[in-house]
């Protein structure tokens, strides 16, 4: 991987994270058209990226996460990302291989984006407005629908979201909760890579270079990451979710006619 695919890899990780379209189908559909080799390094650089991701939640909820003595809130953060965990790790050499693979990112597009048409009329009457209302039930329930971005392409953010909404949270509050639980859940799918890539592979980490891509990556991701979540939850409130449905429709089904044509391996 060279600098200025990283930065490209960077970008789009940025962008996606945190909008409902999958930031990691994203990065495996633009791997596959760079022609960048699925080595060890690469898998860890989408991974590790996410730090720069994480920073930018932290730096514009810091009043949220700071002070540290909001037990109430810590909890139900703790408590949401326990599914993720135990499922990451049981099902880990399967989720490795479904990396690989574009035609399973393209379908998952396709069939999110048909059910983000219909998510604001499902869930038009919330109840909840406040994350000091979010039970510690409704926290739990929501980290299990966070799961199913287990499969690439689904989107963390827009599982979570969902959920929120079906827990009957505001759509706003159901995208905040999604980027306040995106620091855990994140934050220990990279410590878990990072510690297997230092036990196994520790030469990724001390290269030079590999550490001057990972670098200049979480910087470029930290900085594009701050101004999407900016758009997201402005766009959320006076468009809601169609047009990110849409935006995955046709995605996928243009990437479905590659694979299926050879243009995309």
């Amino acid at each position: 991987m060279t600098i200025v695919e990283s930065i490209v890899i960077a970008v789009i990780e940025g962008v996606t994270e945190f909008l409902p379209i999958s930031s990691t189908g994203h990065m495996i559909i633009a791997s596959s058209f760079m022609g960048i080799a699925k080595d060890d390094f690469t898998k860890l650089f989408e991974i590790a990226i996410q730090l720069g991701a994480i920073l930018s939640v932290l730096v514009l909820y810091r009043k949220r996460f700071f002070p540290l003595n909001r037990w109430g809130f810590y909890i139900k953060l703790l408590i949401a990302v326990v599914p993720a965990l135990v499922l990451g790790a049981l099902l880990n050499d399967k989720i490795d291989a479904l990396l690989e693979s574009p035609l399973t990112v393209s379908i998952t597009l396709l069939v999110g984006g048909i059910i983000l048409l219909f998510v604001d009329k499902l869930f038009a009457a919330p109840t909840i407005e406040s994350e000091e209302n979010i039970s510690y039930r409704k926290a739990i329930i929501i980290g299990l629908w966070q799961c199913i971005a287990m499969i690439p392409g689904v989107s963390r953010s827009a599982a979570s979201i969902i959920g929120g909404m079906q827990q009957k949270l505001s759509r706003n509050l159901a995208a905040e909760f999604s980027f306040f639980l995106a620091v855990p859940t994140m934050a220990a799918a990279t410590g878990y890579k990072l510690l297997k890539a230092f036990k196994t592979t520790p030469e990724l980490l001390t290269n030079k270079s590999n550490l001057l891509i990972l670098g200049i990556g979480n910087l470029v991701a930290f900085v594009v990451a701050l101004l999407a979540i900016k758009f997201f939850i402005g766009f959320l409130q006076k468009y809601g979710f169609r047009y990110f449905g849409w935006y995955r429709i046709i995605v996928g089904i243009i990437l479905i006619v590659l694979i299926y044509s050879g243009h995309l391996k």
